[in-house]
This record gives structure tokens, sequence and C-alpha cells, in this order.
């Protein structure tokens, strides 16, 4: 018995020797640890639900695990229970952190969507705005026109009022006749028809008719009276001309000028000169005419 006891000893202090030699490495490597992170660990350890602002997840970070049994953190024989201890804290990490990363990724997807959303509203309001902005260009340019138009027209009015008793002549016929005869031959008639087919539909003329007739004192003047007449009454019945557009007047047998450099000479028989004379008001109505169809074509919408 003696012998077994003696081989025992041996056999217990080699077995014993190694545990010995990894508790006192463990206590080597954490000789100059604060008191006060120990008790922090300790605290951390006992209050699993504390929270801290500086991890993801607003969790204090895991404790390492505390030494348990004979063999400390390496255990050969550790069982199920304790892997599963040990692994907990650690999925369930894993797990917040999963979810942590689909609220984030779902944020950011929901925010960059609104972004989109914010720009292309942006982009939409930017290009009506700069719609408007043509279309009130091309308002303004035919306001200018329109404008410059009537400011054309206006000049125009105000030379025609001014020069609204000025009349040119733009025609002018003369039609002789026999002596002592007051008929109008086939000649002076086409000369008429030409004359007031001519002014048929215009505004802004007047026709001055003269007599002329050979003689003397009152006969002359009542025989020219007679001539110019006839020349009326041609014009008002055939043609249509108003009497107030037409200005008759016996002259009798006063002088009138062959041409420029001669001297005036008395006529034999009768004649009467018929002219044509015209102002602005038939220019200012075309020019209206004008100005009102471009307008109008201006503002049809296109």
């Amino acid at each position: 018995m003696n012998n077994r006891i003696l081989i025992a000893l041996p056999l217990a202090a080699m077995l014993a020797l190694p545990a010995l030699a990894q508790t006192s490495s463990s206590d080597q490597s954490n000789p100059s640890m604060p008191a006060a992170q120990t008790q922090s660990n300790s605290s951390s350890a006992m209050q699993p639900g504390a929270t801290s602002t500086d991890t993801a997840t607003g969790k204090a970070p895991l404790a390492p695990p505390s030494r348990e049994g004979f063999w400390g953190r390496v255990n050969p024989f550790a069982r199920k229970n304790y892997v599963k201890r040990q692994t907990d804290p650690i999925r369930d990490r894993v797990n917040e952190l999963d979810d942590l990363t689909a609220t984030n990724s779902k944020q950011i997807k929901d925010t960059d969507a609104r972004a989109q959303a914010g720009i292309k509203m942006a982009s939409d309001k930017a290009n009506e705005a700069d719609q408007h902005a043509v279309d009130a260009g091309n308002k303004a340019t035919m306001a200018q026109q329109s404008a410059q138009q009537a400011t054309a027209r206006i000049q125009t009015v105000e030379t025609v009022v001014g020069n609204i008793d000025q009349y040119k002549a733009s025609n002018q016929t003369e039609i002789r006749f026999r002596p002592g005869q007051t008929m109008l031959s086939k000649n002076a008639k086409d000369a008429l028809d030409e004359m007031a087919n001519g002014v048929k539909g215009q505004h802004g003329y007047i026709i001055e008719v003269q007599g002329f007739a050979s003689g003397k004192g009152q006969i002359a003047i009542a025989n020219s009276q007679k001539m110019a007449e006839s020349v009326v009454r041609y014009l008002v019945l055939n043609h249509e001309i108003p009497v107030y557009r037409i200005y008759l007047v016996g002259m009798g047998n006063a002088p009138m000028p062959s041409d420029e450099t001669a001297k005036t000479k008395r006529i034999s028989g009768g004649r009467v000169e018929i002219s044509l004379l015209k102002n602005d008001l038939e220019q200012l109505a075309s020019s209206g005419g004008t100005t009102a169809s471009a307008m109008d074509q201006q503002q049809q919408p296109k």
C-alpha cells in the first residue's frame, strides 16, 4: 500500500502543475487593470440592459466571458448549456445589427425617393416658369408691334386731319360744246364714264365742274352754267355720284391760260372742265384696313 501512495503522489503533482501554471499566467496577464475598469465590467455584467451612445445599437459592449470551472476560458469539457450561454448575447447583438441595418436601408431609400420627388417637382416648376417666360416674351413682342402700328396709325391720322381740306388734282377732263349747244356728245359721255368709274367706292374726293361760254355778261354766265349743269346731271343720274361731292360754277367768258408761258385768251363756243380732286382720306382707309388685318392675324391662335 505504501507503494501505491508513493506512485499516486507524483501523479497528482503532475496533474496539479498545469492548473497552477494556467492560474498564475492568467493572474499575471492582468496585474495592472484599474479597479474602476474592473468595477465597470462587473457592473456591465451585472446590468445587461444598460445603454451606451458609443455603439450602433445603443447598448453597452459585451463583457468578456467570466472564468468558470477548473479550466478557465478554455474548457475542453464545456457542455452545451455553457456554450449556449456564451453565444446567445453575440447572436442577439448580430440580430439587432441586422434589424438596425435593414431600418437604415429603408430610411435611406425613403429619403432618396423624397429627394428625387422634390428634384422632379422643382424641375417641373422650372420648366413651367420658362414656358411662362417665353409666353410673356411673345406677348410683349406682340404688344410692342401693336404699339408701333398704333403709333404709325396715329401719325397718319394726324397728317390726314391736318390736310383734310387739302385736295390734290388727280384727273382732269375737258368737254367741248358748239356755240349755243348744251347737250352732251358721245365722246363727252365716254369721257365722263371713264372718270366716274374711277371713283366708285372711294372716299375723300370731290368733283369740280367749271363751265365757260363765249359771249358777254350774264348771257355768257348763263350759258356756261347750263353746260356745267348738263355734266352734273349726267354724273348724278347715270353714275349715282352724290351731289354733295360735286361743286359747279359758271365762269361765263372768263379768260383761260392756254399754257404756263402763253398769255390768257378767250374762247369761242363753250367748254366744261371737270377736275377730280382727292385728299388723304382714301389713303387713311386703306392703311387702316391693312393695320386691322395685320392685328387680326397676330391675335389668331397658333
